[in-house]
């Protein structure tokens, strides 16, 4: 095989990869469940031969990857219009720990051990089952915990605080030196006035401005590019 064959079969399968990523969702890519995950490799692993195997043409590469996608996408399909069918290929969601007693049972059948949850546990910040209300293992292999009541930190609705409704997000208006223009218009807010607030921390330029971001209450956050640490 020829450099420039390897070249050209690894922009192609660049480009369908990229193609057919995008036509799965979000879901493929953040791998919600074992089965996401699986694709992902395969995927990997698949485009990998493309490129360095020479028995396997590209169009035998690529219509391996377009076979696989479309059942991927036809098993995501069922498991929209089938609750039975969502439970059977994705898996349900395993409660593990419930009202502060462990559930051996459980664990056994997700092939977990004590070890196993004290550690899930701990990555949520919980040093003792006594402490969780409810520990529910989900399809994609992580732990949700609920910890009981009393434990909870208070919220502004508990301690009756005044609270405004929250109608935008933080908004970057300023990246790696550029304004961004589709962010001012849909923040309702000019130009003008974003040079008067660079103004009023001493930057001249947009250019010295690595990043800027319109947070909720009006104000600017300001990255410079030289920042100097003190």
């Amino acid at each position: 095989m020829t450099y420039g064959e390897i070249l050209f079969r690894t922009a192609m399968s660049f480009i369908a990869l990229l193609v057919l990523t995008r036509l799965l969702g979000k879901k493929q890519v953040g791998h919600l469940t074992f089965f996401n995950y699986v694709t992902g490799i395969t995927f990997g692993s698949t485009t990998a031969e493309i490129i360095v195997t020479r028995e396997i043409t590209l169009l035998q590469g690529i219509s391996s990857l377009v076979l696989w996608s479309l059942m991927a996408f036809i098993i995501a399909w069922i498991g929209l219009r089938s609750v039975k069918a969502r439970e059977i290929l994705d898996g349900q969601p395993t409660i593990l720990v419930k009202q502060g007693m462990i559930l051996e049972k459980a664990l056994a059948k997700q092939h977990l051990n004590i070890d196993d949850l004290s550690m899930l546990l701990r990555n949520k910040d919980i040093f003792s089952p006594e402490e969780v209300e409810f520990a529910i293992l989900e399809p994609d292999g992580r732990l949700s915990v609920l910890k009981k009541e009393e434990l909870l930190p208070a919220t502004k609705k508990d301690i009756k605080a005044a609270t405004m409704p929250v109608h935008k997000i933080p908004t970057e208006l300023i990246v790696d030196g550029t304004i961004v223009e589709k962010n001012l218009a849909k923040m309702d807010v000019s130009a003008v006035w974003l040079g008067k607030q660079l103004k009023k921390e001493g930057i001249d330029s947009v250019d010295q401005v690595f990043y800027a971001e319109l947070q909720l209450d009006g104000t600017l956050y300001i990255d410079k590019y030289r920042d100097s640490i003190q």
